[in-house]
């Protein structure tokens, strides 16, 4: 909700604000708390209702136990999944981190699934006796993607992470949702403004805020995301001065169970990994024609976009309004999978005797804020790691589990940026942002992005986009959680569409139906975003980030 209502707000003090509860934000405030830093997390619901708990595939990892896999393979298939937009120095830095920080997330309690040690120890317990089972996943050359109850890794880690932080007793936050960094004079950080479950304003004051807020799948109408994903983080570093990059590469995960038309803005819909064809399923066409031979040379486990964009395709080809992916064929589905069997069962469908019904939907953004691998923004004192930044490591398409890798990685080493960064000038009271902000209506934008900003795109369709949302929008104080939300929902609508409508090519999981070729010679870098001064996103033509 939106409106003119002001109160005086609670004030309190911490060395270091966290903003969400995914395992970014949580592996973060963890080493903070280790560390000795006064740290608060900032989370709009429960603290395990992030989008780690969704996470299905698992943690792509090299652990060197896998006869031909090696740390530059890990890194080779990254490079070629990001479409020539990858920083390859931020790529390197978090594949070679992986095993370390995996090591680091066992010890604090989080168990994958693997062979039993001959003294009886679960594999998942730290123990080096025993060898995590692996899988593989469209993109990857080899196995290497760790998993925890079959298809439940994120929720495994998202419960030891919990579990260590109410260990920890890590002050928590829950119900509140982040409005604005405040900055003092000379731009630096000084605080956070927060809102309540009931619209009670407060104040952060603190010299870091840590974003790990996650994407932005609820700009469209169907997504794998929690209703927590709303880009939040991204509209709040972009007022506050902040870069954004790479944001029109907006991820589409090919295979979501279709049980019915989608229900406008209903948030997550179930995910059917893609571990599933990692491990034999097919996808076939309304006929039962497998459809992905001849597409790319891995077929079904190729990169997402591919088999995103050939699903959509061969849609419109025989006029269906979704494909199917055939995994009788796999032995003991129920036990490997047990998260998308009772997905499946839920909405009447057997996956042993039936091929299974999908459709591609919002996944993972491929940009945010940009930031280093230790999760500098170009704002002191304002740092983002995970989805929610842009540290060069995804490019133009995200290789299927270096997500959660990514949060494990970068979350950890931004508290050791916030350690080194402690200290110099003293900072001035924070200022006060504006508080009327631009909103449109949840609905108008979730429809005309889907419509026009989905898997296919072209400029008559973005144009019409940009003027839908411009049409629907009004400047308003945001009250509540909803309002600031839409807010930015409002703002990051306005950005991919800025963004989308420039790169005129199609490249990684950006398509335009009307440019269809990739062009190295003149597109090859990323699209910088910031707002200008009317308070409006604009892409940054002469800063451009990552150039090739």
């Amino acid at each position: 909700m939106t409106g003119t209502a002001a109160r005086t707000p609670w004030e309190a003090a911490a060395d270091l604000v966290v903003v969400g509860s995914g395992v970014a934000g949580l592996t973060a405030a963890l080493d903070a708390v280790a560390a000795g830093l006064r740290t608060v997390v900032v989370t709009k619901d429960g603290v395990d209702e992030g989008s780690t708990r969704w996470a299905q595939g698992g943690v792509a990892v090299v652990l060197g136990d896998v006869a031909g896999d090696s740390l530059d393979a890990h890194v080779a298939d990254t490079l070629a999944a990001g479409g020539g937009l990858n920083d390859p120095a931020a790529v390197e830095a978090v594949v070679r981190g992986g095993p370390g920080a995996l090591r680091r997330l066992r010890g604090r309690g989080a168990v994958f699934d693997g062979t039993t040690a001959v003294d009886g120890t679960p594999a998942g317990g730290g123990t080096s006796a025993a060898r995590l089972d692996r899988t593989r996943e469209g993109g990857h050359s080899a196995l290497r993607v760790v998993h925890a109850g079959g298809d439940a890794t994120g929720a495994e880690i998202e419960r030891a992470l919990v579990a260590a932080a109410r260990s920890a007793q890590l002050t928590v936050l829950d119900g509140h949702v982040a409005v604005d960094a405040l900055r003092d004079t000379a731009g630096r950080v000084a605080g956070l403004s927060v809102l309540d479950g009931a619209g009670r304003p407060g104040i952060l004051h603190t010299p870091a805020v840590l974003l790990a807020t996650g994407g932005y799948g609820l700009l469209y109408a169907s997504t794998t995301n929690p209703a927590t994903a709303t880009g939040d983080g991204i509209a709040l570093a972009l007022r506050a001065g902040a870069t954004a990059s790479d944001l029109e590469f907006v991820q589409f995960h090919p295979t979501v169970l279709h049980a019915g038309p989608d229900p406008a803005g209903a948030g997550r819909r179930p995910l059917v990994t893609e571990a599933v064809r990692g491990e034999g399923a097919v996808l076939r066409d309304r006929t039962g024609a497998a459809f992905m031979t001849g597409v790319h040379p891995l077929a079904d486990l190729a990169p997402r976009d591919v088999v995103a964009a050939a699903i959509t395709r061969r849609m419109a080809e025989t006029g269906a309004d979704r494909v199917h992916l055939d995994a009788t064929g796999i032995d003991g589905f129920a036990t490997r999978f047990p998260t998308v069997y009772a997905s499946c069962r839920a909405a009447g469908i057997d996956p042993l005797t039936e091929p299974i019904p999908v459709t591609p939907a919002a996944h993972y953004a491929c940009g945010g804020v940009v930031a280093d691998v230790d999760g500098r923004t170009g704002v002191p004192g304002l740092y983002a790691a995970g989805e929610v930044a842009r540290t060069g490591l995804h490019g133009a398409n995200r290789l299927a589990s270096n997500s959660l890798l990514e949060g494990l990685v970068t979350g950890e080493r931004v508290v050791r940026a916030v350690l080194a960064d402690r200290g110099g000038a003293a900072r001035s009271a924070p200022l006060r942002p504006a508080p009327a902000l631009p909103v449109a209506d949840r609905a108008v934008v979730q429809r005309v992005m889907t419509r026009y900003a989905g898997i296919g795109r072209d400029a008559t369709g973005l144009a019409g986009a940009s003027d839908a949302v411009e049409a629907a929008t009004v400047t308003a104080v945001p009250v509540d959680r909803a309002g600031v939300e839409d807010a930015a929902l409002t703002l990051l609508a306005q950005a991919v569409l800025a963004a989308a409508g420039t790169r005129r090519e199609t490249r990684g999981c950006h398509v335009r139906t009307d440019f269809p070729q990739r062009d190295d010679t003149h597109q090859q870098a990323s699209l910088p975003v910031r707002l200008d001064a009317d308070g409006r996103p604009v892409v940054v033509a002469d800063t451009l980030v990552g150039a090739a």
